[in-house]
């Protein structure tokens, strides 16, 4: 059901579908960028000489604007994701894990359609990553207490 072993790639109706679907992302997507650095140009021009005269104005202009270029540098990540995928498309590799070398599923290439790797490909190499485990106030060995 995840994935499929017996077929090479997708079809070439089947890529057609994916490049649509991707198209549009692409589409939405450099529209929102493009939103995101109109907002970023009106922030910075808005300023104006106050600049530095009120420090609680300048910290919340200063969120406000690394808030704003942290989405436009996530957007164009995506952009670029959609874009490589579009590349496998043309190259006709899109929708092979680059893990396994098996298809991703199609539900799977729908819903993420940047993705190159498979659901299981995923899991493995998340267990290969160690998760951070929250340390405990009281069982540090400077804090006094008592250690269950």
């Amino acid at each position: 059901m995840e994935e499929s072993k017996s077929t090479a790639r997708y079809s070439d109706e089947e890529l057609e579908e994916f490049r649509a679907v991707i198209e549009e992302k692409l589409e939405k997507a450099n529209v929102q960028l493009e939103q995101l650095q109109r907002q970023i140009t009106e922030t910075t021009e808005n300023s104006g000489d106050n600049h530095g005269s009120d420090w609680m104005d300048d910290s919340s202009y200063n969120t406000n604007m690394e808030l704003l270029n942290n989405m436009a540098i996530r957007q164009q990540k995506f952009i670029q994701d959609l874009q490589n995928a579009m590349v496998r498309i043309r190259n006709k590799t899109y929708g092979i894990c680059s893990i396994t070398g098996n298809l991703i599923s199609k539900r799977r290439l729908m819903a993420v359609p940047t993705t190159t790797k498979s659901v299981s490909a995923k899991s493995i190499e998340r267990k290969k990553v160690p998760t951070k485990q929250p340390h405990r106030i009281n069982s540090l060995p400077y804090v006094k207490g008592k250690d269950k």
